[in-house]
């Protein structure tokens, strides 16, 4: 089995959350995976400036997520199955400017009004960002988001 620690940045204001349009085409939260001995706290700041050009600061911790995405579930046909945790922090954007990831994955960011996201095709990090968010649980754990339609790993 593979495995990846990955930290989110949740940024909502405004009634708009800040996304980003992966080469998948599919929208996801700014994020990714945390660097070996790095700390998930600046992963999640570096992640936002490559990302999306934009300047953040993490507000508070919102929670842990870890699921497992069978094989044949996976984008890439014929890899293991695979353990992402995903590490999700509130975020608010102190400067910058939207722009596209040079040389990267992601081909545009955009503030996307929050009764807008459930008609975009998305990752599941997204829903889960945004019920931590919205919830603040003690825990920092909410249920796991089911996938299929628009919602994908």
């Amino acid at each position: 089995m593979s495995f990846r620690l990955a930290a989110y940045a949740v940024c909502v204001d405004e009634g708009r959350v800040l996304l980003a349009h992966h080469v998948s085409r599919t929208w996801t939260l700014p994020g990714g995976r945390v660097e070996r001995g790095e700390d998930p706290f600046d992963a999640v700041v570096r992640e936002v400036a490559e990302e999306t050009g934009c300047e953040a600061v993490v507000e508070r911790l919102l929670g842990v997520d870890s699921r497992v995405i069978p094989a044949v579930e996976r984008a890439v046909p014929g890899g293991p199955d695979h353990q992402n945790v995903g590490i999700f922090y509130r975020v608010r954007i102190t400067g910058g400017r939207l722009r596209p990831e040079p040389n990267g994955d992601t081909i545009e960011s955009a503030w996307t009004p929050l009764p807008h996201v459930t008609g975009l095709r998305r990752s599941s990090l997204v829903d889960i960002g945004l019920a931590l968010a919205r919830t603040t649980p003690a825990t920092g754990h909410v249920a796991p988001v089911p996938v299929g339609g628009l919602i994908q790993h």
